[in-house]
């Protein structure tokens, strides 16, 4: 079965710039030129919130692992972490010297990393708004950046035609990819971590195995790549672009699978749930969309073999490199034959537990920054009304 429009959200007032799904499903967040982040609950008649404070146009947006924080980068040259209630309350610290293109949550939470035209990608801590360092080597505009699924990577793309990719510990440049013919607008991890893939505005999507360093696979389409996404299960990719299409590639196979027609101009983002099931796109039509996946559950069972040949999204033949990435999804029955069933629910219940503490935390502390940029802007007020009145003495004495 085709994948197939499932919803379609209407708020936003100009352009959609980014969306992403919460871990849960549940909610869906999106940014735009508006200035607003909307959040659109996914249960049907459930009202959407706007979140007012950005100053100009809202470049990104990413949930937290937690699923309690959104994260949103702007034009505006700050950067706004929010929870996710109806108050809609946020603390902002000015992360860069200009726009904030791209803002990403490391898969434990604690880290953020953000990218501008600045040049630089930065890292920071997320409980305290506290920034650690910089990956200044990109020779003009950053339009990406995302850490690896373990953490230990991170990745950027910039308007110097470069993907780069860097060690967090060393904070070095370890590999700069220099294989795209014009900028590179978004990069993101294959969920093995082993891959990277890349689209932008030479109209191709590459793919490359990152322990190699080598280009695995190469799409050449006709139109301007905004944004891509892979599918968790790590067999396809989706991408928008300005030709108002999502093409979904097929990784196994080195092909395109589908060309899906929904938006009205340009596709500017795209992302697939956590669980894959479903896919969310914006454009610059003003409209959020929620595809169903209806990919074969059969298909995620699959083990990526080496392929002689990439296909280009036009029928011609790619690089001609082999395509493994080292995945492995086949699931074996003698998996959990060591575990008892109550062994495994007690695990899962821990999880559970640990990831609704680890929720709490983060709602608790960046309610604790709210207060704390509250009572500085208190003291702020106080210290200005002090003075006031010291002019008001000195002026009648005088």
């Amino acid at each position: 079965e085709d994948p197939s429009l499932e919803r379609h959200f209407k708020g936003h007032r100009d352009a959609v710039t980014s969306v992403d799904f919460s871990p849960n499903k549940k909610q869906l967040a999106s940014g735009s030129m508006d200035s607003y982040v909307m959040i659109w609950s996914m249960k049907p008649q459930m009202r959407a919130y706007r979140f007012v404070g950005h100053k100009d146009a809202v470049l990104c947006v990413h949930f937290s692992p937690s699923g309690h924080l959104v994260a949103s980068g702007s034009r505006d040259k700050t950067v706004r972490l929010w929870i996710t209630s109806a108050k809609g309350e946020s603390t902002v610290f000015k992360a860069h010297t200009a726009t904030v293109r791209s803002v990403h949550f490391s898969s434990d939470g604690q880290s953020l990393v953000t990218a501008s035209d600045d040049k630089t990608v930065k890292v920071w801590t997320v409980h305290r708004q506290k920034f650690l360092f910089s990956l200044s080597q990109h020779i003009n505009w950053v339009r990406c950046a995302r850490f690896s699924p373990d953490g230990r990577l991170i990745v950027s793309a910039s308007d110097d035609k470069t993907v780069k990719l860097w060690d967090k510990t060393s904070r070095e440049c370890i590999h700069s990819f220099c294989e795209h013919g014009g900028f590179v607008n978004h990069v993101d991890f294959h969920p093995t971590g082993n891959c990277i893939a890349a689209g932008g505005t030479d109209s191709t999507v590459k793919l490359w195995d990152i322990r190699m360093n080598r280009l695995l696979q190469h799409y050449q389409g006709n139109s301007v790549v905004n944004s891509l996404s892979f599918h968790p299960s790590g067999n396809y990719l989706v991408t928008a672009s300005n030709d108002s299409t999502l093409k979904i590639l097929d990784l196994l196979e080195g092909r395109l699978l589908y060309t899906l027609h929904g938006h009205q101009g340009p596709a500017t983002c795209v992302a697939f749930s956590r669980d894959g099931d479903l896919f969310a796109s914006g454009g610059s039509d003003e409209q959020v969309m929620v595809w169903k996946t209806n990919f074969d559950a059969a298909d995620y069972g699959e083990v990526v073999k080496p392929q002689k040949y990439g296909s280009s999204v036009d029928g011609t033949h790619g690089t001609g490199v082999e395509i493994d990435c080292g995945i492995h999804h086949k699931k074996t029955k003698t998996q959990d034959s060591g575990r008892t069933h109550e062994q495994q629910e007690e695990e899962t219940s821990l999880t559970n537990t640990l990831e609704h503490i680890m929720g709490q935390l983060d709602v608790l502390t960046q309610t604790v920054s709210i207060l704390e940029q509250r009572l500085t802007l208190t003291e702020d007020k106080l210290k200005e009304c002090l003075e006031n009145q010291q002019k008001i003495i000195q002026n009648k004495t005088n």
